[in-house]
């Protein structure tokens, strides 16, 4: 009875053997293609748009996501703008649009969210102008003008948000500075503060989610798919690509760091980035704070969807952290 136990466990584990490389070299795959664009080619759709078969290819062949451009500049809304590059380390750079605003005594800096670049901020530029404010938009590493091709997911960006607030205190003179992200660019605002490199005036975070294995478990309920153990593969083989823990890359435990006043916006019926993990990083904040509540918004822009609405909120929260 014992041999044949130690038989069929032999058989197990060489079955197992090979179902757990096969998963982890799909895993490393999906990792790769969802953080490396590509040149070219009709992006993959959305997880909630794919059908049956589709789902099957996305599956084994992997997303594809073509590497972010922007669509449009500051001119097609009659602003006026300069070109910004900003020099980093191992000949990379990023590049921006600086929208003046006369007599603006603040400056909003805007950080975009995965998979796109810095057209896509263009409505909040033109309604903070509106509002009197001078704006600063930004492509990450791997989008639009910026250099390279892939991006860390707020990781590495963090990086990229540290060299902005500090061209921003050489170049610019402006007496106080707001940071805007939405999704990932507010993942990578808080990892910026957290690792210390940044004393923003003031925070504004929008559709931010609160641990980075929990907006990759919601893209597999959005297919209709277990999450486990595939999201978790995700997380480990995306954090390897750029050299670390994908586990530990978590807004809600970098939020306690902050200590500048912070405003909040949260679509409630947000299915990648959910209301509770943006709930729970507002929680943790120890600062002045405020959150807002956008209801029958998903993870969208929420400048372009409720523009009065956003202008409002945003104006108040200015009007006493950043008066112009």
């Amino acid at each position: 009875m014992r041999t044949k136990l130690v038989g069929l466990t032999k058989i197990a584990l060489l079955c197992l053997v090979p179902l757990f490389v096969l998963g982890n070299l799909i895993a490393y795959r999906h990792a790769y293609a969802m953080t490396h664009f590509v040149e070219g080619g009709e992006r993959t759709k959305r997880a909630e748009e794919l059908e049956a078969m589709d789902k099957v290819r996305a599956l084994v062949k992997g997303v594809t996501v073509p590497r972010p451009a922007p669509a449009r500049t500051p001119t097609d809304l009659g602003l006026d703008f300069e070109d910004v590059t900003i020099e980093l380390p191992h000949g990379e750079h990023l590049a921006g649009w600086h929208i003046a605003c006369e007599a603006a005594q603040s400056l909003v800096v805007l950080f975009h969210g995965y998979t796109a670049e810095k057209s896509t901020l263009l409505c909040e530029a033109e309604l903070l102008h509106q509002l009197g404010y001078a704006t600063l938009l930004i492509d990450f590493r791997g989008s639009g003008d910026s250099s390279g091709d892939s991006t860390s997911i707020g990781y590495r960006e963090a990086e990229d948000v540290a060299a902005t607030v500090a061209y921003v205190g050489g170049k610019l003179a402006y007496s106080h500075t707001v940071l805007y992200g939405q999704s990932m660019g507010a993942a990578a605002i808080l990892c910026a503060v957290h690792n210390g490199e940044i004393t923003p005036d003031a925070i504004i975070l929008e559709a931010v989610f609160d641990r980075l294995v929990s907006t990759i478990r919601n893209r597999f309920r959005l297919m209709h798919l277990p999450s486990f153990p595939g999201a978790e593969l995700l997380v480990f083989w995306g954090g390897m690509l750029f050299d670390y823990n994908g586990f530990r890359h978590n807004p809600v435990d970098y939020a306690e760091m902050v200590t500048c006043p912070v405003l909040v916006l949260h679509g409630a019926c947000d299915p990648r980035a959910d209301l509770a993990g943006a709930e729970a990083v507002y929680e943790k904040l120890t600062c002045s704070r405020q959150m807002v509540i956008f209801e029958n918004i998903a993870h969208e822009a929420y400048a372009a969807a409720v523009p009065e609405k956003w202008s409002q909120e945003i104006g108040s929260f200015l009007s006493v952290s950043a008066a112009p």
